[in-house]
């Protein structure tokens, strides 16, 4: 009598819809997987007082290994204003025709080195920090933020020198220095954009980090650090529409709004210059923390 063989039947492979049903009737989910807007909003606020400790810690060891230490903080800027007094308001003339012609500039390199600080540290947010981006989970957005708050912090450090080269070259303290706290805060959250923006260029690809130096510079010189934008008048050749990107250029005006705010003689404001501030924070704000958010799940791998 012969034996019949019976073949198991084939091991059916769950499909991925199967495993995706499977994983959520369990309450599992992609491991490092974005969360969606809200939810990574209510993370980042739930890792505040870590964004902030961590922006302290690194000012502290910023200047950790030189004999002067915390005092770079303030002599950096000066040096820079040193050089481009030199230079521009000296060897160019650019001093001429416009009034405190000192705070003017001082003011403008302090304001300046704020922006430019916090967008090349957003750079290297994730790109240098990769040993703490694999080692914790945590939203990574906490990194070029707290890059932009360290920036922040020194720039606040740095105002102390700042109000005593105003007082010494007599501008006088008035009602309007309370200005400068919008004019700061509209900064910040422009910088905090832009600095979350080419973190997550950087981090794709870090060679954004040789190129950024010459991007800024070209900014800087576009910006009226070390000239006033409003003296371009006399120039009958350039176009109108020149002066007005110079104008609604960001940096220029975060700049001239602190000038507004610091110095008496400084009352040439564009038009409706807060309004643009306004816009661009929330703008670079906005835009950069979302743009950053949607590669969430990148950071780090590869």
């Amino acid at each position: 009598m012969s034996q019949v063989l019976h073949t198991p039947p084939p091991t059916r492979i769950p499909a991925e819809d199967d495993l995706a049903a499977l994983a959520a009737r369990h309450g599992l989910s992609v491991s490092g997987a974005r969360p969606s807007l809200p939810a990574y909003v209510r993370q980042l606020w739930a890792r505040r007082h870590f964004i902030t400790a961590f922006a302290t810690a690194k000012l502290t060891a910023q200047y950790s290994q030189a004999k002067l230490g915390q005092v770079w903080q303030v002599m950096t800027p000066l040096l820079n204003a040193a050089v481009y007094y030199f230079i521009f308001g000296v060897l160019l003339g650019t001093k001429h025709n416009v009034p405190d012609y000192v705070p003017f500039l001082v003011t403008g390199v302090f304001i300046w080195t704020f922006t430019q600080s916090s967008i090349m540290s957003g750079t290297r947010a994730i790109a240098g920090n990769l040993g703490l981006v694999r080692a914790l989970h945590f939203p990574r957005a906490a990194l070029p933020i707290s890059f932009a708050l360290q920036q922040l912090q020194q720039l606040l450090f740095s105002m102390a020198a700042l109000v005593v080269i105003l007082l010494c070259f007599g501008v006088p303290v008035s009602a309007s220095w309370v200005l400068a706290i919008p004019a700061l805060v509209l900064q910040f959250t422009f910088n905090a954009g832009v600095s979350m923006a080419v973190a997550r260029m950087g981090a794709k690809t870090p060679d954004i980090a040789q190129l950024m130096p010459f991007v800024l510079r070209t900014w800087m010189y576009v910006s009226g650090v070390m000239w006033s934008i409003d003296k371009i008048d006399a120039n009958d050749h350039l176009p109108h529409v020149v002066k007005l990107l110079l104008e609604l250029n960001p940096a220029a005006v975060y700049i001239d709004l602190m000038r507004f705010a610091l110095i008496d003689s400084f009352h040439t404001l564009p038009p409706h210059v807060w309004a643009v501030a306004t816009g661009w924070a929330l703008l670079a704000g906005v835009g950069g923390f979302i743009y950053f958010w949607k590669a969430e799940e990148t950071y780090g791998r590869g």
